[in-house]
């Protein structure tokens, strides 16, 4: 008889801003917020932020307001973020027997079979609190749902949970659902609890009860599993590993508008370059892309143009240098003079794994010097920090480059902003 499951969900609080604290220790306790790309709007705050800013104000408007409070703003430091996750998820591995890690500041973890789960899960805490100075929250419980809930019970009542919740006993489960408004469910909207609150639906327990056959009849299979997860049957595994992506985007709002040509195609190159790199990780190849440019579209006064083109590759390829010359090609041509341009965005469609694409005998096929280049190219970038060996086409210090007036030091991933301790 195979054992019961038990699912741990870690998740980092506030994670962003925690990033921004681990290397200001005179923030401790000092509310922050992190903005969205060129410093637009807040993305992410600190606990004792949330009261004071809501998710989204644009900055320009609580600029004053951030001030008077003392709260301190962070533009957006992705780099810093994605290698203090890295350390996190290593930590969390480090003590489970298996992880899925499902976003970058959250993991699954397997605690099925270990005793006393909810002592693993303060070790878990504590270990990845002093190797990398992050705080978590760790909900425990019998299937991926009920641990989300747990979850967001530990950070909730921080105070009396010190941070971790186990909910596999029957009873703390029960307690935790009758107190728990449906929305905070995992996969339930505003929209979804709208339409479950005209059935009586209001609390997670009611949803636990509620019959799983009509919520499949007239929403989906999707919140019948979330009901059943939530009544204690185990509906969603494990993912050890994410599938290769079928679509690859990358989509950024320039620093400034654009009006020249160049410019663009400077923009769609280094575009494209992040994700021939993201292709080449998960070792798939691409038949196909697809570049669009376009202005402002909420300005009345400004002239809008959006325009769009989806190129066919000359053979399945993750070469950079192929892929940047279709698409600033592509720009050429859907390029149109006295225009002031906001954004560009790559998309690489298609994606196969070598071997997949099923063409004919005499079809091309990349070179064999291409994919020794590109491995080369990758080797160098991943020794030496992203953008060392680029394309020619790729800029060092763009004009267009995204805008980011308050960013912090990269402490963990350049050499010349290490952080540094000064003895007195």
């Amino acid at each position: 008889m195979s054992e019961a499951p038990v699912f741990a969900l870690i998740d980092c609080n506030s994670f962003y801003a925690s990033c921004e604290r681990v290397f200001r220790p005179d923030l401790a306790k000092v509310p922050v917020v992190v903005l969205s790309n060129n410093d637009g709007c807040v993305v992410a705050r600190s606990y004792d932020a949330k009261p004071f800013v809501k998710m989204g104000e644009p900055y320009f408007q609580i600029k004053h307001k951030l001030q008077r409070l003392g709260i301190v703003a962070f533009s957006s430091n992705y780099a810093l973020y994605g290698d203090m996750s890295q350390r996190v998820m290593s930590v969390i591995e480090s003590l489970v027997p298996a992880v899925e890690v499902y976003s970058i500041d959250e993991a699954f973890a397997d605690m099925s079979g270990i005793r006393g789960p909810e002592v693993l899960g303060r070790q878990i805490r504590h270990q990845v609190l002093r190797c990398t100075g992050i705080p978590v929250g760790v909900g425990i419980a019998p299937t991926k749902t009920l641990a989300k809930l747990a979850n967001h019970t530990a950070k909730r009542l921080q105070a009396q949970t010190g941070g971790v919740v186990d909910i596999c006993d029957p009873f703390k489960r029960d307690w935790v659902l009758r107190n728990t408004d449906v929305a905070e469910v995992w996969g339930v909207g505003r929209r979804m609890k709208a339409h479950l609150e005209e059935m009586g639906i209001r609390t997670a327990m009611d949803l636990a009860r509620a019959d799983t056959w009509t919520l499949r009849k007239k929403f989906s299979v999707v919140i019948e599993k979330t009901a059943r997860e939530l009544g204690g049957t185990s509906c969603l595994a494990l993912d050890e590993a994410d599938p290769p992506k079928q679509e690859i985007c990358c989509s950024r709002m320039f620093g400034k508008r654009l009006q020249a040509l160049p410019a663009i195609q400077e923009a769609v190159a280094t575009y494209m370059m992040r994700a021939s790199e993201k292709l080449r990780a998960q070792q798939s190849l691409c038949k196909k892309i697809r570049v669009s440019i376009r202005t402002g579209m909420f300005n009345p006064a400004e002239a809008q143009y959006a325009n769009g083109l989806v190129v066919d590759l000359p053979y399945p390829t993750d070469d950079v240098r192929v892929l940047t010359r279709a698409a600033t090609d592509a720009v050429e041509r859907i390029f149109r003079p006295g225009y002031q341009y906001s954004k560009a965005e790559v998309m690489l469609l298609n994606l196969c794994q070598p071997g997949e694409f099923t063409e004919d005998l005499f079809a091309r096929s990349q070179p064999g010097e291409a994919s020794k280049v590109m491995s080369v190219l990758d080797a160098i970038n991943g020794r030496w920090g992203r953008g060392t060996l680029r394309v020619a086409s790729v800029p060092t210090t763009p004009e267009w480059a995204m805008r980011r007036d308050l960013l912090s030091q990269s402490y963990t991933t350049r050499l010349d902003q290490l952080w540094q301790i000064h003895c007195r």
